[in-house]
């Protein structure tokens, strides 16, 4: 008896419920409805490369991250290597790849192609370069940087200020860098990497990669340009000017995109 007198006061609250949930899930109110999902904020600002979550996908490559950061820098024609050029001037290609042994694509026509530096003799004909230290673009981002590193970024941004140093004939940027930052008594750390067979360049002044962000490091210029390659397979030539530079976007910030890192 007491069913049927109150059976639709118990149907019709679970009726109403369920045309409720029915129209939060197919009415967009549902995460993963409707073309959106839930995301986890950044503590840090954005950068302009993103880097995927960790998982199944993993994080951007290498090659991933120069092409964004080519097409993010607006020019993609900007630094493109020419094989036929590279190969004339020495440089060995896999036709398959395009790339040498140590996975260095060709050069951009006019710009110098790498070289061992087990098979380059250091002479005592000296001659002048000009070197310099920057980290200026870590002001601009003071929120990514580590905390701890605060106080080691001058309030101009230069760790070594231009100066004229001299080189021997057949040394390398990273033989300058290397024999400036003793003579300057500035930190250096760094570590030889076999398979790109140069040194890479992990910190300076005790700013290391990573300091200031995912996609933070050091990049060297020679005459403005970013090579592709490692400094212990840049050997300079009189007159040469070399630039190290803190980047924390991949080398947008100080248009050198078409190289990462400084090894």
């Amino acid at each position: 008896m007491w069913w049927k007198k109150n059976k639709w006061r118990v149907i019709v609250p679970i009726l109403l419920l369920a045309l409720a949930a029915f129209l939060f899930w197919y009415g967009g109110g549902a995460p993963g409805m409707q073309g959106w999902k839930v995301t986890k904020p950044s503590a840090a600002p954005t950068s302009a490369i993103e880097e995927r979550p960790g998982g199944a996908e993993g994080t951007l490559s290498v090659e991933e991250k120069l092409a964004e950061a080519a097409k993010l820098a607006g020019n993609t024609d900007k630094e493109q290597g020419d094989a036929g050029y590279s190969a004339l001037q020495g440089m060995q290609l896999d036709p398959e790849t395009g790339l040498d042994r140590y996975g260095t694509s060709a050069v951009p026509e006019g710009k110098p192609v790498p070289v061992e530096p087990e098979s380059v003799e250091i002479t005592d004909v000296e001659h002048t370069c000009t070197i310099s230290i920057s980290c200026a673009t870590i002001l601009d981002n003071m929120g990514w940087l580590d905390p701890e590193k605060t106080e080691l970024v001058p309030e101009d941004g230069w760790i070594l200020k231009p100066i004229e140093v001299t080189f021997y004939e057949g040394e390398s940027v990273f033989n300058v860098l290397l024999r400036t930052c003793k003579q300057q008594g500035i930190h250096m750390e760094f570590v030889n990497t076999p398979m790109y067979n140069s040194a890479y360049i992990e910190g300076i002044h005790n700013l290391y990669e990573f300091d200031c962000g995912q996609l933070s490091g050091w990049i060297y210029k020679v005459n403005g340009w970013s090579p592709n390659y490692g400094c212990s397979r840049y050997a300079l030539k009189d007159g040469d000017v070399i630039e190290w530079q803190y980047t924390c976007n991949l080398g947008i910030d100080i248009d050198a995109y078409y190289a990462v890192g400084g090894g």
